[in-house]
């Protein structure tokens, strides 16, 4: 079973499964399933209380000597447990509707991605909220930490589209200014705009002490660039079209791809910013682990 629900964890797998629920379930199931031979137990670092047991809930976090005492269930909160306050920033616009031949577009990697981390956090009685955007803000469900809250994320996750122009700044500073209490802020975008743009905005939610994650989410034709026939590119914001010989631009877009994506990791370093680069071809077991491990750090 726990091979069968591991596979599920491949991209291409779980774009073939109906409902988010279903799939972000499968995900993490999968992946706390891989972490259970890990080093990471958990998103909390400091003892702060007891709360009563709840079916789902980790048996590890039980205080058995209370229950010797007591003969009631209870487990351990902690205090980033209690505190923990996140937001999903997810990019809706139509850049993220590109898919090469036999994967996932990015956006449904993003929604899947988005989805299992609010499926995670909750089970981990973190509040979760989530906020879609392209010129501006699209919708804003603030953070709750009840279970009933995911069905609400998940519904909103579906319903959204990729389609329209983006200016990240813009939207990214009107979130900024919406997410009132200090919290996690996780970024999920193929932040195709101006890397000093779309910092000088990410500043702000620094400026105003929260934490911040960015998931770079691109396809892998755009890490690659594999075309070798004469081709068509057609920018899905604008509608522009260029109709080139691949192999005559190749080594420049590599080139500049590079240095693009080295900017924003070397600026998301400077601003204490955590980047993770991830293709549309990772698995998601490997995309959670990689956040888990990010958690530890800053903690």
């Amino acid at each position: 079973m726990a091979e069968k629900t591991l596979e599920y964890l491949d991209p291409e797998s779980l774009s073939k499964l109906k409902g988010l629920d279903l799939i972000a379930k499968l995900v993490v199931e999968g992946f706390l399933t891989g972490l259970h031979k890990s080093p990471y137990h958990g998103f909390s670092v400091e003892f702060a209380e007891h709360r009563p047991y709840m079916p789902g809930d980790p048996l590890k976090h039980v205080d058995w000597k209370l229950y010797g005492k007591s003969d009631r269930f209870y487990t351990k909160r902690y205090e980033q447990e209690t505190n923990l306050r996140s937001h999903i920033l997810l990019d809706v616009s139509a850049s993220m509707g590109y898919a090469s031949e036999g994967r996932v577009t990015k956006f449904q990697y993003a929604s899947y991605l988005g989805a299992s981390l609010a499926y995670l956090m909750l089970m981990q009685q973190d509040a979760v909220g989530l906020l879609t955007f392209k010129n501006s803000i699209e919708k804003m469900i603030p953070a709750r930490a009840n279970s009933a809250h995911l069905k609400l994320l998940l519904a909103e996750l579906e319903k959204a589209k990729p389609s329209s122009t983006t200016e990240m700044s813009t939207a990214l500073n009107q979130m900024a200014e919406r997410i009132q209490r200090r919290g996690l802020v996780i970024l999920i975008s193929d932040l195709m705009d101006e890397p000093e743009r779309v910092m000088e905005a990410l500043k702000h939610f620094r400026y105003r002490d929260h934490e911040v994650v960015v998931f770079h989410v691109l396809d892998p034709y755009e890490i690659d660039f594999p075309f070798k026939e004469e081709s068509s590119f057609v920018d899905l914001e604008t509608g522009d079209e260029l109709m080139t010989h691949p192999w005559e631009i190749a080594t420049e877009y590599k080139r500049r791809f590079e240095e693009w994506q080295a900017k924003y990791k070397r600026m998301c370093l400077e601003s204490r910013i955590e980047y993770e680069p991830l293709s549309t071809k990772t698995p998601y077991d490997r995309a959670l682990l990689r956040y888990l491990e990010k958690r530890k750090k800053l903690n």
